[in-house]
């Protein structure tokens, strides 16, 4: 009972701002407003049940928006779609059982977070037509605001004549109200109310009165959320989807259904992780039983109309800091969702979309701030190469469409490309490092220091050989081997090479030193002293 003290209100928490997100993340994915809340609910109820972390809460999620709304333009129909999400589901529960659950912790920090901001980049522009009013794309294209190529300066300017001042207006207010509610003015006094719950009400508010007024700022149905509304119970359960089920014979299907569980996946293992350690108890979750409870919501969500699920840090997040306990309060906050598209559709249909596309903006601002691109740089070359070639992958596949027969796919592609970009990094550094290289200038030549260092493998053979090739002549040459543990069989018969013929050739005169036993290299000096 003393949890459920707390539980209580941190799922009312929990509800309220899932409740405009998970309309929100339908907007954005080009999906129909019921399958997002029906994705909230599964992740509540159904996976807030299952799953074994205390406080982490599931749902639709923004990470996913991108990729869902090229898979429905790719497949062509929703319907068919549902099967993709099904696939995922299936796979889920298969890496669960495979125990692989700890898949997260080999994708290095670069790719991840180039994939995040690569995300957050694609949801604001798909969401700037849906915030100046001029949505008439329903796949989100911010080109069709701005039709790059043409000379005319009034045909570049003619799109701003279709921009909705009322709805441009709502944004603008619900950006300015969430940012506002993040100062700590006001988040000490009223920050237990979702900021992003405020705006969509005084959106709602405002509206209705510009209505009522008679106003031109009005915005009307094609800019509200758009909720089917149940005259009974039988007819409320119509409102369901059902997959097609000849899309489990369709290629294109299944490929989305494999990347669909593959990020799912991904993005539930890094909140996971980010959750506990936010948890004030420090409970550690089973990620091998958090896929399988993830797997069981997207099977369920594929069957009943909803968007993937996974495990979303935005409500996680707040389900912690409103002093939740235990999964009850994801229960709890799946309860309420499910009541209020019963009880309050009506309503629910009164929000403008800009005031979503407002959540969604700053969502994606989060993941995608100026900061994250500056970290990187500074961190280094090897560091900042992934991340940025993941995130223009992403970008140029999902976004500017230069590969058409990849649409929807960016990123899948992305994080493979960076995996690619960060194994080469890993390489190039490791063939640079294999050796320590020190050069003096002496009156009777060079003294060059060469120190392997601890595993020296034949990806190092090529620049050990450029290095010995270029030794001048009438140097003297020190290849110190003490700190080693391995080395190649081919680096070491390149040393001997090294030693029995360009050594005389050059008049080098050469030191070994370290080299153990098992080398089957003699230590040996040309010379009787050499500076240490």
């Amino acid at each position: 009972m003393a949890g459920l003290k707390s539980d209580l209100p941190s799922g009312l928490v929990v509800f309220l701002v899932a409740l405009p997100l998970c309309l929100g993340i339908s907007l954005a994915s080009g999906a129909p407003f019921f399958s997002g809340i029906i994705s909230g609910i599964i992740g509540g109820i159904l996976i807030g049940a299952l799953s074994h972390s205390p406080l982490s809460v599931s749902g639709p999620a923004a990470g996913l928006a991108a990729l869902v709304l090229g898979a429905i333009s790719s497949i062509g129909d929703f319907s068919l779609f549902l099967c993709a999400v099904f696939i995922a589901g299936i796979l889920q529960i298969l890496l669960g059982l495979a125990k692989l659950g700890g898949i997260a912790n080999y994708i290095p920090g670069s790719v991840i977070k180039g994939m995040l901001t690569g995300i957050g980049l694609l949801i604001i522009a798909k969401q700037i037509p849906h915030a100046f009013g001029y949505d008439k794309d329903e796949k989100g294209n911010v080109t069709e605001l701005f039709p790059f190529g043409q000379e005319d300066l009034h045909e570049l300017l003619q799109p701003l004549q279709h921009i909705h001042a009322g709805v441009f207006l709502l944004c603008i207010l619900s950006i300015i109200i969430m940012i506002a509610w993040e100062k700590p003015v006001l988040k000490k006094r009223v920050g237990f109310i979702p900021g992003a719950l405020v705006a969509v009400l005084l959106s709602v508010f405002l509206n209705e009165a510009w209505i009522r007024a008679g106003s031109k700022l009005a915005v009307q149905n094609e800019h509200l959320v758009q909720l089917k509304v149940a005259g009974s119970a039988s007819e409320f359960f119509r409102f369901f989807t059902l997959p097609d089920f000849s899309g489990f014979l369709n290629g294109t299907v299944i490929v989305y259904g494999i990347v669909i569980a593959l990020v799912a996946s991904l993005e539930t293992l890094l909140s996971i992780e980010a959750i506990d350690n936010l948890d004030p108890e420090r409970r550690v979750t089973n990620t091998n039983r958090e896929l399988l409870a993830q797997g069981v919501g997207n099977a369920v969500a594929g069957l009943a109309g909803g968007l993937p699920v996974t495990s979303v840090i935005v409500r996680s997040s707040a389900n912690v800091n409103a002093g939740a306990r235990s999964k009850m309060s994801a229960i709890i906050h799946g309860v309420l969702l499910l009541l209020s598209v019963i009880l309050l559709p009506g309503l629910l249909n009164k929000i403008p979309l800009s005031s979503l596309a407002a959540i969604l903006l700053l969502t994606g601002y989060k993941l995608a701030k100026p900061a994250v691109f500056k970290n990187f740089w500074e961190a280094g070359k090897f560091q900042f190469i992934p991340f940025i070639t993941t995130v223009t992958v992403i970008l140029a596949i999902d976004l500017f469409n230069v590969m058409p027969s990849l649409s929807g796919k960016g990123l899948l592609v992305g994080v493979l490309t960076g995996l690619l970009t960060a194994a080469g990094s890993i390489l190039y550094g490791n063939l640079k490092n294999s050796y320590y290289f020190h050069s003096e200038n002496h009156q009777d030549g060079d003294l060059i220091r060469i120190r392997l260092s601890e595993e020296v493998s034949f990806l190092n053979k090529a620049a050990i050989r450029e290095t010995l090739d270029h030794m001048p002549e009438n140097s003297t040459v020190i290849i110190d081997a003490s700190r080693t543990r391995y080395i190649d069989f081919d680096v070491l018969e390149l040393i001997k090479e090294f030693r029995d013929i360009k050594v005389p050739l050059k008049k080098i005169r050469l030191t070994l030193v370290g080299f153990k036993d098992a080398y089957k290299i003699e230590n040996f000096s040309h010379v009787q002293s050499v500076h240490k």
